[in-house]
């Protein structure tokens, strides 16, 4: 959730510390902080942004070739400088920066305390931090020795790196369910939460396994797990360029992700379909077939955008397959006692790979004996390592909080799999498979005219712009587009919006319905079409103010809503890929209209890695 980075070298560690933090800022930007070692460790941290850590650090003039960095998201304790990271030991020989969440930190804090050590902040980290101190001091420890030992006494998740300042040759480093990548360079060595900070200087790394300590120096490294059993590290070649994760003329990363998505869909799809649109070939789906193809019921977990993402998919996977499908929040899932057995499947879906509560949905699954499918975006991540079988979306990088791109490939891969489950258990014929494929092979050029609708968007926003709450409404495939949309609005407009299945408005939403309340319905065509005229009807009669979005040369809405945006016309299987990007470019520009943050929205972080 927060952003590490680490260096060790010959260059500035100051300036690739800095930079590589301003790239995770998506992570976590509510306090920043940074230890650069040279001789002496120095430590500067505050509440805000990395902007304002830069500024601090550039006024103290200090430098050296050992750094770490943490760009924060509060879980305990609220942003503050004392708050921030690196948090320090008690005695001044540990340096400590921390991703994740030590459940037993409380235990462990009361245990030190009686021991004399004081604290001064509310986090965690700290007691991890004191902990190793104490254990070094007290045990006559190594400080390899000494992390070790804490990390065996602590309970929870961590991506931890540490300096100890008697050792300023070396960085330490250890994960358990928070992500940590190793760049492997040429006299230097770099650590991070992600590959984006580490690309711009090696394309070169090594992802950090559960239970791996690293001792990383400037020309070696070496892993070992926290039993002491040695590693051999996998060096991996990144596929990513730095392009990627830059704004590219964009004003906000999130605008560039809206624009990206005809090529992300079209990479999604990129050597999965045959020649002539044949068949579909997914490699994830290699080993798993049978067992897919027979399964009596298909469970989705997922949060939010993804959540979303896998509704939708649950209606696509029932009228393709014919088999039963829930979806369920993996933070609700993983604490109750989910009947589940062999001919279940789970199909687990994250943008990161790093969702905590859906990463701990896995394990349950898992452990039930069900097959657990995965559909993740980052490779090498830890849910596509857990489950049993899986695809990649191949999206690139989503820098923006609020997902867009992640939505779009994700039910892309998830139509993919339902068409090739269909077509073999033959509820799909085989023309109706190729056409499928064909309409399916259309759609990036499709969202690429959706993405035309920009100017019209325009209009409506700064008609909402000044709105209080908003409703959005659709059915069938588009309910969980009207959902998706409502999210969106919330997320980085600080608009309250919900959004509900159209019928259901008279149970309880008509009451909120004014003059004032603008009402986004999501009504291509589709075998719902006639059905959600009547609820338009229902809402004019309480003049709310009907924001459409339609399929081309609509004749029936076009006349009764108060703004229209067409968007192209296709089987309605895929309608939700299309409707769903003039509503994120809704809420775009009504957030830049309201000067919001848009690509780092409030309380928000990008991988939710805690609970």
């Amino acid at each position: 959730m927060c952003g590490i980075v680490g260096y060790i070298g010959s260059r500035s560690a100051k300036e690739i510390v800095l930079n590589g933090l301003k790239r995770l800022e998506y992570r976590g930007y509510d306090s920043a902080g940074i230890a650069i070692s040279n001789g002496k460790t120095e430590v500067f941290k505050c509440k805000g942004r990395v902007k304002d850590l830069e500024e601090l650090v550039i006024r103290s003039g200090v430098d050296g070739t050992t750094g770490i960095g943490h760009t924060r998201w509060a879980t305990h304790g609220e942003p503050s400088e004392t708050n921030a990271h690196p948090q320090v030991s008690y005695k001044g020989n540990f340096v400590v920066v921390h991703n994740g969440i030590i459940e037993n930190y409380s235990q462990i804090k009361r245990h030190l305390e009686t021991r004399g050590i004081h604290f001064n902040s509310q986090t965690d980290t700290e007691v991890v931090a004191h902990l190793i101190e104490h254990l070094y001091l007290e045990g006559s420890l190594t400080p390899e020795q000494a992390i070790t030992t804490a990390l065996e006494n602590v309970e929870g998740a961590y991506g931890l790196v540490i300096i100890c300042t008697s050792e300023q040759d070396r960085l330490y480093a250890a994960k358990k369910g928070s992500p940590l990548v190793i760049g492997v360079g040429d006299g230097e060595n770099f650590i991070a939460s992600d590959a984006t900070p580490i690309i711009e200087y090696t394309n070169r790394v090594i992802y950090m396994k559960d239970d791996d300590i690293a001792v990383i120096k400037r020309n070696e490294l070496s892993l070992k797990t926290i039993r002491k059993q040695v590693v051999q590290p996998e060096v991996q070649e990144l596929d990513l360029k730095i392009g990627e994760i830059d704004k590219e003329g964009f004003p906000h990363f999130m605008l560039k992700e809206i624009y990206e998505q005809p090529r992300a869909i079209h990479d999604t799809m990129r050597g999965r379909i045959l020649p002539d649109n044949a068949g579909i070939m997914l490699g994830g789906l290699h080993g798993v077939i049978d067992r897919m193809v027979n399964a009596h019921r298909f469970i989705i977990v997922a949060c939010g955008t993804s959540w979303h993402a896998g509704l939708l998919g649950e209606y696509i996977f029932e009228e393709f397959t014919r088999v039963p499908v829930e979806v369920e929040y993996a933070s609700e899932f993983r604490y109750r006692n989910p009947l589940l057995g062999k001919d279940d499947i789970v199909i687990a879906i994250s943008q990161s790979g790093e969702t905590a509560d859906t990463l701990a949905a896995v394990k349950l699954a898992k452990e039930k004996g069900a097959l657990v499918f995965g559909i993740c975006n980052v490779v090498g991540s830890n849910i596509p390592r857990e489950t049993d079988a899986g695809v990649y979306t191949h999206a690139g990088p989503e820098i923006g909080v609020a997902s867009t791109k992640a939505f779009t490939t994700q039910v892309t891969v998830l139509a993919m799999i339902a068409f090739e489950l269909g077509y073999r258990k033959g509820v799909i014929e085989p023309e109706k498979y190729r056409n499928l494929i064909r309409e399916l092979a259309a759609v990036p050029s499709l969202v690429r005219r959706a993405l035309e609708t920009n100017d019209q968007v325009l209009k409506v926003a700064e008609a909402i712009r000044n709105t209080s709450n908003a409703l959005y409404l659709g059915r069938g495939f588009l309910f969980p587009v009207a959902l998706e949309g409502a999210l969106k609005l919330k997320e980085i407009s600080y608009i309250h919006a919900e959004g509900y299945p159209a019928a259901e408005m008279k149970h309880g939403p008509i009451a909120l319905i004014d003059e004032n309340m603008p009402v986004v319905v999501v009504a291509t065509k589709d075998g719902t079409y006639d059905k959600i005229i009547s609820n338009i009807q229902e809402i004019k009669a309480r003049k709310g103010k009907i924001i459409a979005i339609v399929s081309e040369g609509d004749g029936q809405i076009s006349k009764m809503a108060d703004y229209v945006i067409e968007v192209p016309e296709t089987l309605p299987v895929f309608s939700g890929i299309l409707a769903v990007i003039p509503l994120q470019l809704l809420s775009y520009h009504v957030a830049v209209m309201r000067g919001c943050d848009v690509d780092q929205p409030r309380n928000l972080a990008k991988s939710v890695t805690v609970e």
